[in-house]
């Protein structure tokens, strides 16, 4: 099987800005690959530095050093004429949509055509296409004001893929939506991905959207790379904090002890059909609290998770700790969040 074909390569990526005489840098040596076909996440809270990473993909923004690579060329390096050509097989879908409200749902699907001189009836027959890829073929005469906000992304899904681009940036494009339509939306996204065989760049600051369809994640905090890696193990075994303050169950613990150690365990569906706690007891005698218990699907795989409040005696802390790696659970610490 031949090793995946790399469409960005991110290789010590910084960028400072200066304003009125500061430095402000957004972006700390980050360096990580995207491979063709894949649905990846860059994911990270307000003012992490997704946005400035997002526009260094299409060289929108420039990189302080380091290099961003597409299909093995280095944008920086690209004349105009070039970065046009790259551009254009790059397209992009934002949170507030940007649709044209004076032309109708065929006119704005059209409008990245006729901006690349396509012929008016080949570009109607296109628009007609990409229209019934999203599932608005009865909408192409009506004004976007007269759309709801799902079927507005979907109108910019549509655009963006007119022009047959190779690479979907997605800049938090389920924001402004509920959480209903933000499903189909992201289903839709999955079915182009699957179809077309499209590479999708997801930028969120939701881990709920990364576990539901991307393949692997970046995560971004305070502009540095925090941890990069299959969806599927971030959210089984996070490394970094800002990985287990992304992954970890929401709701607040409530230990007896301030001293307590508190673990999370994280399993697959086939793991959640062993009766785990009761069988702790049943085989060392140990008992735990449960502070937190939920699941999840991660990549339409079935995980579960527990927040668990292990006994005061470190000895049969590491009872229970061994027990749980026996089963082949991955074990995180809490205390330290």
């Amino acid at each position: 099987m031949r090793d995946p074909t790399i469409v960005y390569e991110l290789r010590n990526v910084s960028k400072t800005y200066r304003n009125e005489g500061k430095d402000f840098t957004a972006l700390r040596d980050v360096s990580f690959s995207i491979r063709e076909g894949e649905i990846f996440g860059i994911i990270g809270m307000s003012g992490a530095g997704k946005s400035t990473l997002v526009r260094t993909l299409n060289r929108l923004t420039e990189v302080s050093s380091g290099s961003v690579s597409y299909y093995g060329r280095d944008l920086a390096e690209l004349k105009p004429r070039e970065l046009r050509t790259v551009r254009r097989s790059i397209a992009m879908i934002f949170q507030n949509f940007n649709l044209l409200r004076q032309r109708t749902v065929i006119k704005n699907v059209e409008q990245p055509l006729r901006i690349a001189g396509i012929g008016r009836r080949e570009r109607k027959e296109i628009a007609r296409k990409m229209l019934e890829v999203v599932g608005l073929s009865e909408k192409e005469k009506e004004y976007p004001a007269r759309l709801s906000g799902g079927q507005q992304q979907r109108v910019a899904i549509a655009r963006a893929l007119a022009a047959d681009p190779k690479v979907l940036l997605c800049d938090e494009a389920t924001s402004a939506l509920d959480p209903k339509i933000t499903g189909e939306i992201l289903e839709l996204l999955q079915k182009i991905n699957r179809e077309r065989k499209l590479t999708i760049v997801i930028i969120t600051h939701e881990m709920s959207v990364v576990e539901r369809i991307c393949d692997r994640v970046a995560i971004i905090e305070d502009g540095n790379l925090a941890e990069v890696g299959d969806v599927k193990e971030v959210f089984r075994a996070p490394k970094s904090r800002a990985a287990k303050k992304l992954v970890f169950p929401s709701n607040p613990y409530d230990p007896s002890d301030e001293n307590s150690r508190l673990i999370r365990i994280a399993f697959d569906g086939l793991s959640a059909k062993e009766p785990l706690i009761a069988d702790l007891v049943a085989t060392t005698g140990q008992k735990v609290n449960i502070l937190s218990a939920n699941t999840k699907s991660v990549g339409g795989v079935g995980y579960g998770q527990m927040v668990l409040e292990l006994p005061p005696a470190k000895s049969d802390q590491d009872i229970v700790t061994e027990y749980f790696r026996s089963k082949g659970l991955a074990i995180s610490e809490v205390n330290d969040e």
